[in-house]
């Protein structure tokens, strides 16, 4: 078990290298823009290009799990290799995965992903709560024993998201507000800032729902999906210090020059640390 809290780690991380979330996405398209097969091997090169340009002075890394499945075992393989690099070179992991499922099959998601000694241990995992936020109890369980944290899907940027998250349920408030809530609960007792946060898409323009979870606030949509840093004080106004902003393409693309990542990166921190008074 990890005497350090996630939420108190992704701080100290975030005070130190700034708030940036690098995204890597090392879709198709991509990968063709840096002139790499859509191969495994076009994956490993394209991701550990990344890490060994970045991973000593961004802060945080958020690797999306899919594009790394497709290529299966190969792939899995090089999002272990990858993951453990980050955490060495002292970066925080969140894996986006966003798993959700009830009792063991959830239990065995959290073992995967959060526990100390799993094969793809992360500081922390991206969940759905669609199944009711008890189902992810067990994640719960296992990232307080660890010392990792969660991403619970709240308030989604995509144009389908607030057919369910705006939903009212029979308890008064909507779907996101309950999620919410629920994270409020478990961070009740944080010193600092808790471990249990919510993905709320930096383009959503603006919500009624409150954001003051004492708990981070992962904000993806930013650069070429049209978030801008400016903009995140609309979207999450007080809350607005607890925010990880989350970038891919805008970064990614700048590659494959190991120059042209770290500009960019060096770039988009600036322009974050400024706006979340960092």
């Amino acid at each position: 078990m990890s005497n350090e809290t996630f939420g108190a780690r992704l701080r100290r991380v975030m005070d130190e290298r700034g708030p940036l979330c690098v995204g890597i996405d090392p879709h198709q398209h991509l990968l063709d823009q840096w002139g790499l097969p859509d191969t495994a091997d076009g994956l490993a090169s394209f991701t550990y290009a990344v890490v060994d340009a970045l991973a000593d002075r961004v802060g945080v890394f958020k690797p999306q799990s899919a594009f790394f499945e497709r290529f299966g075992s190969a792939g899995i393989a090089v999002l272990e290799q990858a993951t453990r690099r980050l955490r060495d070179a002292g970066a925080v992991v969140i894996m986006d995965a966003k798993r959700g499922d009830i009792g063991t099959t959830m239990a065995g998601y959290a073992a995967a992903y959060l526990a100390e000694k799993g094969p793809l241990a992360s500081d922390a995992l991206t969940v759905s709560p669609y199944l009711g936020f008890g189902s992810l109890q067990p994640a719960i369980d296992e990232a307080r024993v660890s010392g990792s944290g969660l991403f619970v899907l709240a308030l989604t940027s995509n144009p389908e998201g607030p057919q369910f998250q705006s939903a009212v349920t029979v308890a008064g408030p909507t779907v996101a507000g309950a999620v919410l809530d629920g994270l409020r609960e478990l961070n009740a007792d944080a010193e600092g800032l808790g471990s249990f946060g919510a993905v709320v898409g930096a383009t959503i323009s603006s919500t009624d729902e409150d954001l003051d979870i004492n708990g981070p606030l992962l904000a993806p949509g930013l650069g070429a999906q049209g978030g801008t840093a400016e903009g995140l004080e609309a979207v999450f106004g007080a809350a607005v210090r607890n925010v990880v902003p989350s970038s891919s393409r805008e970064i990614l693309g700048a590659g494959p020059d190991a120059a042209g990542l770290q500009a960019a990166a060096d770039r988009a921190n600036d322009a974050y640390r400024t706006v979340l008074g960092y």
